[in-house]
């Protein structure tokens, strides 16, 4: 007995798309068809600026927090992580691993003049937020012209003799 399926466009757009990021990602015809990979995988990211600050927002649920380093080296912060898997189940039942896990790393360029102590972390609810205080900008400085007689300085020392004296 036939089965009949209503025909969806929009479903089959979204088979479509879902085929497209899986080729663009390198799991379409790895063998696996179950995510079940060793590349590294790459959490979501949001940025936005306030008057003082800029914050960066990372997505990284089921990430403990002692699996998470963040390093701030020659004006790049680094963002890395570890996620692992928990439990494999072995049934056979269970039809797909979709969820990444392993490492990531991410590194930013920060604005020049930020420095470690102007940044800040806070990790709740799975979003890891750092917080890097705005540089302040240089301000200009008056530099005057010529110098005082207070400031000048006076060097003396003995000359030497030249050859046709001691002759």
């Amino acid at each position: 007995m036939a089965t009949l399926v209503r025909w969806d466009p929009f479903r089959e757009i979204a088979q479509l798309q879902n085929d497209l990021g899986r080729l663009f990602s390198g799991n379409l015809g790895n063998g696996h068809g179950n995510g079940s990979d060793s590349r590294t995988w790459v959490p979501a990211l949001d940025v936005w600026e306030t008057d003082e600050e800029l914050v960066y927002s990372f997505d990284l649920p089921g990430v403990p927090q002692d699996k998470i380093a963040i390093e701030f080296d020659d004006g790049a912060l680094t963002v890395s992580a570890e996620r692992e898997r928990t439990e494999e189940v072995k049934q056979d039942r269970f039809y797909r691993f979709e969820r990444r896990h392993g490492t990531f790393a991410r590194s930013i360029g920060l604005p020049p003049g930020a420095t470690e102590d102007s940044i800040s972390a806070d990790y709740k609810d799975g979003v890891l937020e750092v917080h890097v205080q705005k540089p302040k900008a240089p301000e200009p400085r008056r530099i005057s012209i010529g110098s005082t007689p207070s400031e000048s300085v006076t060097i003396e020392g003995k000359a030497a003799q030249s050859v046709t004296e001691t002759q």
